[in-house]
């Protein structure tokens, strides 16, 4: 990684609440002489908006990464520490180091420079919207590619999360590799299919 000054870096995670795949950590440094329109939390814009901005985000940030932590990590970690892992790794991805880094949320990971916390920085600081768009996209697309192994789950509709359709296909035909075994509705699931 190298080092500049005065760069500013946020992070944002994609995929606490669901129920199966990863959980996913973008890091972006924007260029300052480089405005992108339209950053906003990635829950608030359109599918089209946001796919745009994914794209305008890797093409024109000085520095983007991506950080996963998997279902299987989320299980023996718990999905705090995983959303942590996954931010750090996310960091470690970009090709520059900033001078200080914004997080979404309430917790900072173990970082090698300053970090600060902001409760809905994501609608407040152009690096944690832009962080929070790669994030989401990422993982939706992730999802919707391992919908073509496992369609009678549903995943390229509601992207792991859990919706009634989930729950009633999860009941069904009981977890798959993706599912976070330590969420309780998996494990009633796997109760219920006596697979525990």
């Amino acid at each position: 990684m190298n080092t500049d000054s005065g760069l500013v870096a946020g992070i944002d995670e994609a995929g606490r609440g669901p129920l199966a795949g990863p959980v996913v950590a973008g890091s972006v440094i924007l260029d300052p002489e480089i405005k992108i329109d339209g950053l906003a939390d990635s829950k608030k814009l359109t599918l089209k908006k946001r796919l745009f901005l994914f794209n305008e985000i890797k093409s024109k940030a000085l520095a983007w990464g991506l950080g996963y932590a998997s279902a299987d990590e989320i299980d023996d970690i718990n999905i705090h520490q995983a959303t942590l892992l996954a931010m750090q790794r996310a960091y470690v991805a970009m090709k520059y180091e900033a001078t200080h880094v914004y997080v979404d949320g309430l917790y900072c990971p173990v970082l090698q420079v300053s970090c600060t916390a902001i409760v809905k920085g994501d609608q407040l600081v152009a690096e944690i919207s832009a962080a929070s768009i790669l994030a989401k996209v990422t993982r939706d697309i992730e999802m919707e590619t391992h919908h073509r192994d496992l369609p009678q789950y549903g995943f390229d509709q509601h992207k792991g999360y859990p919706t009634a359709k989930h729950i009633a296909a999860l009941q069904e035909y009981g977890p798959s590799k993706l599912h976070r075994k330590s969420y309780k509705p998996v494990r009633d699931a796997m109760a219920a299919l006596n697979t525990i």
